[in-house]
């Protein structure tokens, strides 16, 4: 699963800067539209199993969550890369594998 983000950033800044909507792209309004998209995510597995929802719909929803998130991370300069990792470091000292396996508990019940 290889993706060059940073092409395909630039892709999506390139479609914004056609429509000159990078004044409506604020951190606040992305932020805003992020969560959005993935009410509407969740809303496609509202009262379903999760193998009822529309992987076509999924797959939509996603991907506007994602573009969102990417412009949030250009406006901020952010390297997608760098904050994962960091994330992941950060999550690996709150949830040791040894204790964490098998548990939903939160880091602080662990």
């Amino acid at each position: 699963m290889a993706c060059d983000v940073d092409r395909l950033t630039r892709q999506i800044v390139e479609f914004r800067n056609q429509r000159n909507w990078a004044q409506f792209h604020n951190p606040k309004d992305l932020a805003l539209g992020l969560s959005i998209e993935a009410a509407e995510l969740n809303e496609l597995f509202l009262w379903k199993k999760p193998e009822e929802a529309d992987p076509a719909r999924v797959r939509e929803e996603l991907a506007d969550i994602l573009i969102f998130a990417l412009m949030l991370l250009e406006k901020y300069g952010l390297d997608l890369e760098k904050i994962v990792l960091e994330k992941l470091a950060a999550n690996e000292e709150k949830y040791p594998a040894d204790k964490a396996r098998n548990s939903a508990a939160k880091y602080t019940d662990l």
